[in-house]
């Protein structure tokens, strides 16, 4: 399977959440699901327990831009670690260096950040990375190249740029340092990560 590339607001109405970050169309059909008639009223709206885990999986995965392979890598990672697997599930989804150079504001959505690590735009701790799912440590410094920074894509992004906690950014020199995971309380995404172990637990 490729990555998704096709209309994100359609996403978005499946979970009925913005999951790619402001969308305005999305805000206008928020309640409709997608399809020529909405819900479908004739199979009924109660799910299954199976297909509401399915569902939350498919969230995360879309969430974080992640692929079916990808994400059961992380799954089984986060499994044979001592943590509980939900959370550090998560954790390392947030230590992706996407989501990082995502979450530092060089980039507006997770799409544009992989971009920038794809197109070697990226340091960390002084080498150049272009692996987006390269999964960084508690220390590491994140930084654009030096022939990058003046990319108006990269200024625009920051004019926008939020705060975590679990982040320090030097504004001077335009450089963060992933200083820990987060914690699952100060990771802002609506996931409920215990229906996913539910379901790799079938």
């Amino acid at each position: 399977m490729a990555r998704y590339i096709g209309p994100k607001t359609k996403i978005a109405r499946k979970f009925g959440q913005a999951i790619f970050g402001d969308d305005k169309n999305f805000e206008k059909r928020k309640n409709q699901p997608p399809g020529q008639h909405g819900a479908n009223k004739r199979r009924g709206s109660k799910k299954s327990e199976y297909a509401v885990q399915l569902m939350e999986k498919q969230k995360a995965k879309y969430t974080y831009g992640i692929l079916e392979k990808q994400f059961a890598n992380l799954f089984d990672k986060a499994h044979r670690s001592k943590g509980v697997t939900g959370e550090v599930l998560l954790q390392l989804c947030e230590s992706r260096l996407d989501n990082v150079v995502y979450r530092l504001g060089f980039a507006k959505t997770r799409a544009g950040a992989r971009q920038l690590v794809s197109h070697r735009h990226i340091t960390v701790n002084g080498e150049l990375v272009n692996i987006p799912s390269y999964l960084l440590k508690a220390g590491d410094v994140i930084a654009i190249r030096e022939k990058s920074k003046s990319l108006e894509v990269i200024a625009d992004a920051l004019a926008y740029k939020a705060n975590y906690e679990w982040l320090q950014f030097n504004d001077e020199k335009k450089t963060g340092t992933f200083t820990t995971a987060p914690e699952r309380i100060q990771i802002p995404e609506d996931i409920k990560e215990q229906l996913i172990v539910e379901l790799y637990s079938k």
